[in-house]
C-alpha cells in the first residue's frame, strides 16, 4: 500500500482534476467524487491534509469517511 507524507498528500488537494485526499487515523481515504470534491474542500475542510484532529468539528460521524476507499497510509 502506497504510504503518504504530508507534503505528497497535499499533492491530492482536488482542485484542477486533481484527487481529494485525506488522511485519518493513520489512512488516506479517497474522497473525489464527494460533494464538493471538485472544489478542494467539503464545507471549510480542505483536501490533502490529515483531518484526524479536525474531525470532532464536522457535522457527521467519521463512519462517512470510513466509507470511501482507503489508498494508503499516512506517516508524518
Amino acid at each position: 500500500m502506497k504510504v503518504f507524507t504530508k507534503d505528497e498528500l497535499a499533492k491530492n488537494d482536488g482542485k484542477e482534476g486533481r484527487p481529494a485526499y485525506v488522511a485519518y487515523m493513520g489512512k488516506v481515504y479517497d474522497m473525489t467524487g464527494t460533494l464538493e470534491s471538485e472544489h478542494g474542500d467539503h464545507y471549510g475542510h480542505n483536501f490533502g491534509v490529515n483531518l484526524t484532529d479536525e474531525m470532532d468539528d464536522a457535522p457527521h460521524s467519521d463512519g462517512l469517511v470510513f466509507e470511501r476507499p482507503v489508498v494508503g497510509i499516512y506517516e508524518e
